[in-house]
């Protein structure tokens, strides 16, 4: 079965909100939905130049500086039509995680292989990091009702995923302990 093409949708969406620049469609992907979706900059120009051809989006070009131009791209009314579908349509697949950390540990075969507390900790480290991360973005975008109100849809996606960190680190937590717990009893 053919995976559909998600990433014009995307950039629809984040049109939506505003008119932006190439370069600012790049850095939503990373700052803003990077937490669960990725595209890279490789991917994101041509499929600008694809859109443009279908009639999606537009733009208007703006001098910045002395010389440089820069593109900022917006939605044309068949665009935005095409996004209201695209949300407006049911989601039946359920995402597949591409998790490589559990991929690794699918691999060990024995609880004594000595590498599964230092993956862990090491994990631990990294996933804490990240939920720093997302409850600093919290607090930094929804401090306030209103800014929950004006991008509900965001905050709930930002609350996913501080309580899908939440739970790693506690699953990370408990698996270290009962590993150690092994490696007394060992």
């Amino acid at each position: 079965m053919a995976k559909k093409n998600t990433l014009p949708y995307i950039i629809l969406g984040l049109l939506s909100k505003s008119e932006l620049s190439g370069y600012a469609i790049r850095t939503a992907f990373e700052n803003e939905i990077g937490e669960f979706w990725q595209a890279k900059h490789s991917q994101i120009y041509p499929e600008l130049k694809k859109m443009l051809a279908a009639d999606l989006v537009t733009f208007r070009t703006e001098i910045v500086g002395e010389k440089l131009e820069k593109k900022l791209y917006s939605l044309t009314k068949k665009g935005t039509a095409v996004l209201t579908d695209w949300i407006q349509s049911p989601t039946d697949d359920l995402p597949v995680s591409h998790d490589e950390f559990a991929l690794k540990l699918y691999f060990v075969s024995s609880q004594a292989d000595p590498i599964i507390a230092s993956m862990m900790t090491k994990q631990l480290s990294n996933h804490q990091q990240n939920l720093a991360h997302l409850k600093a973005r919290q607090q930094l975008l929804f401090s306030t009702a209103t800014a929950i109100k004006t991008n509900y849809g965001h905050y709930l996606i930002l609350r996913r995923a501080i309580n899908r960190e939440t739970d790693y680190v506690d699953w990370l937590k408990n698996e270290l302990a009962e590993q150690q717990k092994f490696n007394r009893q060992g």
